[in-house]
């Protein structure tokens, strides 16, 4: 989907936690786009408008901090947060000395 609109991306592998997600950023107003991949949000080209994204750090593949490095390396500034039933510090750690805020909620 492309848009003008601010656009809050839910990357996860587990479908429920993406709908559920989805749910809570609905009453809110959000438009939301899910995605099962991380490959399919960072190879697509950056679109316009301000995104955010809530992205699980352990995935199959690619982690959440796999992707955060790219769209560093690719000159891209949407804000992360990240969700995971399996952070520690030094996962935090890693994530915030690349420079974007974090927050680790262990579910």
């Amino acid at each position: 989907m492309l848009s003008d609109t601010a656009i809050v991306f839910v990357i996860d592998d587990d479908e429920a936690v993406r709908k559920s997600v989805q749910r809570l950023l609905d009453t809110a107003r959000y438009e939301v786009e899910l995605l099962s991949l991380l490959p399919s949000f960072s190879r697509g080209p950056c679109m316009p408008g301000l995104h955010a994204l809530v992205v699980d750090i352990k995935m199959p593949g690619l982690s959440g901090i796999d992707l955060q490095k790219a769209l560093i390396e690719r000159g891209r500034e949407e804000q992360i947060v990240f969700v995971t039933g399996h952070g520690d510090v030094p996962m935090c750690a890693q994530a915030m000395k690349a420079g974007f805020s974090l927050k680790a909620i262990q579910a």
